[in-house]
């Protein structure tokens, strides 16, 4: 027992040094996007050079936090699974503790409006749309769970979206509570989430922004949210 204890706390000491380091930490977040991302490029996010950079990615990739695709000669790295990307979710958490009354968002304001959070809208319309889902009826808590409800299947089918294909599979909940780390409010995570964000792009009402984790909403877009009651406000550019 005492053994089985002290093993589990060494493999807990030796994850915790892999998140531990700037550099690491700033690639991790980096790959929140849920995109794969060439060396290189993390190197110049993290102000490495290449070969510092390698040895990082190989140590995260060695236990299992980052995924090496190759496609011909390039080599991309991502993030390893879902699971990966809760436990630095979990980490960005634990920094906004407050310690003051008031605390100031350090996050853009492009990235703050919308974004991608591993495979899930966050931000501003993240936490809208978690609230206007409640508000609608498409949402329902019960036992801790977050419950898609029938009026919300109606909604998602309208989006195109395949239900039992979309939510089939998973061990987690359809659907959770995810604390967003710029707006200390929560955002919708889990498996419907990500769903919604492949639907949303499919149908044009969100666009990518070409490297980076920000989301443009279209005219298109203004117009769907506000027909559902999700309100924003539109930012100047």
């Amino acid at each position: 027992m005492v053994n089985a204890l002290n093993q589990d706390t060494f493999q807990i000491a030796r994850m915790a040094t892999l998140f531990a380091e700037p550099s690491r930490a700033i690639m991790l977040m980096t790959l929140m996007d849920g995109r794969a991302y060439t060396a290189g490029e993390l190197a110049r996010v993290a102000s490495l050079t290449p070969q510092t950079a390698s040895g990082h990615l190989g140590m995260l990739t060695d236990n299992g936090l980052l995924e090496l695709l190759k496609q011909g000669r390039h080599r991309y790295y991502r993030l390893a699974n879902g699971e990966v990307a809760e436990a630095i979710e979990a980490l960005s958490r634990l920094t906004m503790t407050p310690r003051v009354k008031t605390v100031r968002s350090t996050v853009p304001l492009a990235l703050r409006q919308a974004r991608t959070c591993y495979d899930h809208i966050a931000g501003e319309l993240g936490v809208a749309i978690y609230d206007g889902f409640f508000q609608a009826g498409f949402l329902q808590e019960e036992r801790g769970s977050l419950l898609l409800t029938e009026a919300g299947r109606q909604y998602c089918m309208t989006l195109g979206m395949a239900m039992d294909e979309a939510l089939s599979g998973y061990r987690q909940p359809e659907a959770r509570p995810c604390l967003d780390w710029s707006e200390r409010r929560y955002h919708l995570a889990g498996p419907l989430a990500k769903a919604l964000l492949e639907a949303y792009l499919d149908k044009d009402v969100l666009r990518r922004s070409d490297g980076s984790r920000q989301l443009r909403i279209t005219p298109k877009g203004w117009q769907h949210f506000a027909s559902h009651g999700i309100g924003l406000q539109a930012r100047a550019g």
